[in-house]
C-alpha cells in the first residue's frame, strides 16, 4: 500500500490507479498464457476491471457475472440488514461496501488439491497478510452455514501459510507467486524472495494470520487448514518474533529503498536503536511507514493476544505442547515488558505510548491503520480499561499530532498520506470501540459525508473537502465500514441516521 499522491482533481488517486491498471492488465495476460495456474483464468479476466462494466467510481456493485465470488449467506444477510436501514445513502453504502471484498478482490483456486485463495487489496494486484485477514473477517460468521464460503476462507488460510513460509519478514505477496515484485519494491536493498510483493517487516503481519485462523476455527470448528505446513509456519512466526526481541543480535532483516519519502526506508537498513527489554521490534507500521522507534506498542499488544490464541490452538488442535509453551511464554514476556516500558506519563495520567525504544524514549501519537491505539479493544488487545480510556481521549484530540479537524469531519490520519488527511478507517474504529451513542452517531454522520457520493469508502480525504480523497477502491475500509453498519443495525438500530 505505497503512497498515493492525490491529483489536482478531487476524488483521484492517480499513482495507485495507474499502477493497478498496469498490474491487472499484466495479470490477465499471464493468466491467459498459463491457464493451469492455481486459479482459473476467468479470475483474472480483464472485463471485471473494465470501465464499461464496473469501477469503484460508479457507485454500485459489479454486475453479477463479474463478481469474483457469491455467497448465498452473505446475500441473505445483505437483504435482511438493508431492510433495517432507512437512510437511502447509508443503505447504498452498506450494500456496496459489505460484500466489496468478495465482489472484487478474491481469487479462489486450488493448490496441490486444496483450496487456495489470493485476496487483492483493491487497486493493487497483491495480497497483504494484514489486509487479506481484515478484509474477510466480517464473513467468518457465515462460514459454518455456507460451504463454498468456508472453502474460500480455508483457501486464504492456506495461502497465508504458504506466504509465511516463503518469508516471515514480508508484508505483501503477489497473487501470482511466480510474478515479479511490486513495481516500487523491485530495487529495494533487502533479501527478496520469489513471490514477495514488498518486504517491509511489520509485526502485525505475523499476528493477523493468527487472528484469522483462530476466528475461523471458533466460527466453524474446522481444523483442516491446521496441518503440518500450518504448524511449520506458526513455529516460524514464533521464532521470528523471538529473533526480533533482539536480545542477542539485531537479526537478519535489513531494508533500504531509494525514495523521496523517508518513511519508505530504514536508517542504516535496520532503523533506530532499541534496548532489549522483552518487546518485539517492528521496522514498519501497519501503514507501511517506517517506525520512528523500534517497539511499536499497539502491535506488541496485538502480539500478546495473537500468541495466546496460537498457544490455545497449538495445544487443542495440534496437541503440540512445545509450540504452545513457546507461544505462551513469549506472550507473557511481552506482556510484562509492556507493563514496564509501554506507557508514558501525561497530565491526564498514564497512557499507552505509540512507540518506545526501551531507553526511556517514546512517541506519543496514533496512526489510523489497525493495530492502532484507538483500535485495541477491536482486536481484543486492551488489557487495562483505565489506560485505554485515557489513551483514547488523547489520540482523539489535538494532542495527537496526526488528529485533524475540519469542516468535513474529524479523525486520525498519519504520515502515509500526510497532513490534513483524515482516514475513514479511524472513524469506523472510533465507532466500533465506542460505548457512547453520541460518538457512534457522530461517526456515522462523518462517514456518510466522507464518501462524497461515490458509494464507497476511501483511504483518506481532506479535512475540509471529502471530494479530495485517495483510493477509490480500498476493500479493507469498505468491508470494515460494512461491519460497523451491520453491527449497529443488529444491536443499536436507533443509532442509524434516518
Amino acid at each position: 500500500m505505497d503512497d498515493a499522491t492525490p491529483d489536482a482533481n478531487p476524488g483521484s488517486s492517480i499513482s495507485r490507479r495507474t499502477f493497478a491498471t498496469r498490474s491487472l492488465t499484466a495479470a490477465a495476460a499471464f493468466a491467459a498464457a498459463h491457464p493451469l495456474r492455481a486459479w482459473d483464468s476467468r479470475a483474472w479476466s480483464s472485463r471485471a476491471w473494465s470501465s464499461t462494466t464496473w469501477s469503484a467510481d460508479s457507485g454500485h456493485r459489479p454486475p453479477l457475472a463479474d463478481r469474483r465470488f457469491r455467497s448465498n449467506a452473505v446475500e441473505q444477510f445483505l437483504s435482511e440488514t438493508s431492510a433495517r436501514i432507512h437512510n437511502p445513502e447509508l443503505r447504498t453504502l452498506f450494500l456496496n461496501c459489505f460484500p466489496n471484498t468478495l465482489d472484487t478482490t478474491v481469487l479462489p483456486g486450488e493448490f496441490e488439491g486444496q483450496p487456495d485463495t489470493a485476496v487483492l487489496t483493491g487497486d493493487i494486484a497483491a495480497m497483504w497478510l494484514r489486509d487479506s485477514s481484515a478484509q474477510v473477517w466480517p464473513y467468518l460468521r457465515f462460514a459454518a452455514k455456507d460451504e463454498p464460503l468456508r472453502r474460500l476462507l480455508e483457501g486464504i488460510l492456506r495461502r497465508q501459510t504458504r506466504c509465511l513460509l516463503i518469508d516471515p519478514y514480508a508484508n505483501a505477496f503477489m497473487a501470482d507467486l511466480a510474478a515479479p515484485a511490486l513495481e516500487w519494491g523491485q530495487h529495494d536493498r533487502t533479501d527478496m524472495k520469489q513471490g514477495v510483493g514488498e518486504r517491509k517487516y511489520e509485526l502485525d503481519s505475523l499476528c493477523y494470520p493468527i487472528r484469522l485462523a483462530h476466528g475461523y476455527w471458533k466460527a466453524t470448528g474446522d481444523t483442516r487448514p491446521f496441518d503440518s505446513r500450518w504448524k511449520q509456519a506458526m513455529t516460524l512466526v514464533v521464532e521470528t518474533m523471538r529473533v526480533q526481541q533482539r536480545r542477542d543480535s539485531l537479526g537478519p532483516y535489513r531494508f533500504q529503498r531509494r525514495a523521496e519519502n523517508p518513511t519508505d526506508s530504514l536508517v542504516n537498513g535496520i532503523g533506530y536503536p532499541g534496548k532489549p527489554v522483552g518487546l518485539i521490534a517492528s521496522c514498519f507500521r501497519p501503514s507501511d511507514d517506517a517506525c520512528l522507534l523500534p517497539f511499536l506498542i499497539p502491535s506488541n499488544l496485538f502480539a500478546v493476544t495473537s500468541l495466546r490464541q496460537l498457544a490455545t490452538m497449538a495445544d487443542t488442535i495440534l496437541h503440540d505442547s512445545t509450540l504452545a509453551n513457546h507461544a505462551h511464554s513469549l506472550a507473557e514476556e511481552v506482556s510484562s515488558a509492556l507493563g514496564r516500558f509501554g506507557t508514558a506519563a501525561t497530565p491526564a495520567g498514564e497512557i499507552w505510548a505509540y512507540e518506545v525504544d526501551g531507553f526511556g524514549g517514546h512517541v506519543l501519537m496514533d496512526d489510523a491503520n489497525v493495530p492502532s491505539l484507538l483500535g485495541l479493544p477491536y482486536l481484543d488487545a486492551s488489557p487495562d480499561p483505565a489506560i485505554y480510556t485515557r489513551t483514547r481521549s488523547f489520540v482523539w484530540s489535538d494532542a495527537n499530532p496526526w488528529f485533524f479537524r475540519g469542516s468535513a469531519g474529524e479523525g486520525i490520519g498519519g504520515p502515509h498520506i500526510g497532513r490534513d488527511s483524515i482516514w475513514p478507517m479511524s472513524q469506523i474504529v472510533y465507532a466500533l470501540t465506542s460505548t457512547s451513542d453520541t460518538e457512534v452517531r457522530h461517526a456515522l454522520d462523518m462517514l456518510l459525508r466522507s464518501s462524497a457520493g461515490s458509494g464507497f469508502m476511501h483511504e483518506s480525504y481532506h479535512r475540509n473537502d471529502p471530494r479530495k480523497f485517495t483510493r477509490a477502491w480500498f476493500a479493507w475500509c469498505n468491508t470494515l465500514f460494512g461491519e460497523l453498519v451491520a453491527r449497529v443495525a443488529e444491536h443499536s438500530p436507533h443509532l442509524l441516521p434516518s
